[in-house]
């Protein structure tokens, strides 16, 4: 954890003081906002943003996160960052699909997810979450489900020809998948893991292990 946070304040840079920019509706696919309100070492409460906006990938390849403090560019940092607060740090990660962490670190007790702008795409689903419980939680399920069966089923489809490169054949012999699916029900199935990542980035859910296969 030492090295990780040398490394990350090496990415770290001061900001040049701007003021933070309401979010726009327009801005909903390409940026996300995040807030934590904390108290400051005078005791008053000190507001802090997270501002990431995604379509830097299209420009230098290398998405950064600013942090503002009541409402002025404080720092910024390629991700991922660790951006010093009071009591702590907060740490911002990405996937390909979009924010996989936004979360304070105090020095003492559990992390805690900052809070999403409300009319962020981030702040939207937690809306529909706290208003429609139910259906939220099956679209949560049901986004599990789809990168279950479409990671689990491709990798079955995949072991047949890596069986019969001729080392692995020599070594483990070879393997006769027992699926066999059309082209378009793949790529029905591989566009269908992405919009559950999708949805999962959205709730700040990620899993090397289904997220990161699902791509």
């Amino acid at each position: 954890m030492a090295w990780k946070q040398w490394a990350a304040s090496k990415r770290l840079k001061p900001g040049d003081g701007r003021e933070l920019q309401r979010f726009r509706w327009w801005q909903l696919p390409l940026r996300s906002l995040f807030w934590l309100r904390l108290p400051g070492a005078d005791g008053e409460a000190r507001l802090y943003a997270v501002d990431v906006r995604h379509w830097a990938r299209w420009d230098t390849s290398r998405i950064r996160a600013h942090l503002f403090l009541d409402g002025r560019h404080v720092a910024e940092s390629k991700l991922p960052a660790v951006f010093p607060v009071d009591g702590g740090v907060i740490e911002v990660a990405m996937s390909d699909y979009g924010v996989k962490r936004c979360h304070y670190r105090p020095r003492d007790g559990q992390p805690r997810q900052l809070t999403p702008d409300p009319a962020s795409a981030e702040g939207r689903r937690a809306r529909f979450g706290v208003r429609h419980p139910g259906l939220s939680r099956a679209i949560g399920i049901g986004s599990v489900l789809l990168l279950v069966i479409g990671v689990g089923l491709n990798l079955v489809q995949l072991a047949e020809p890596l069986s019969r490169i001729p080392p692995v054949m020599q070594r483990v012999g070879t393997f006769e998948s027992p699926v066999h699916l059309p082209i378009w029900l793949n790529v029905a199935l591989g566009l269908g893991a992405v919009l559950a990542s999708m949805e999962r980035s959205l709730r700040l859910r990620y899993s090397p292990l289904l997220d990161a296969a699902g791509r």
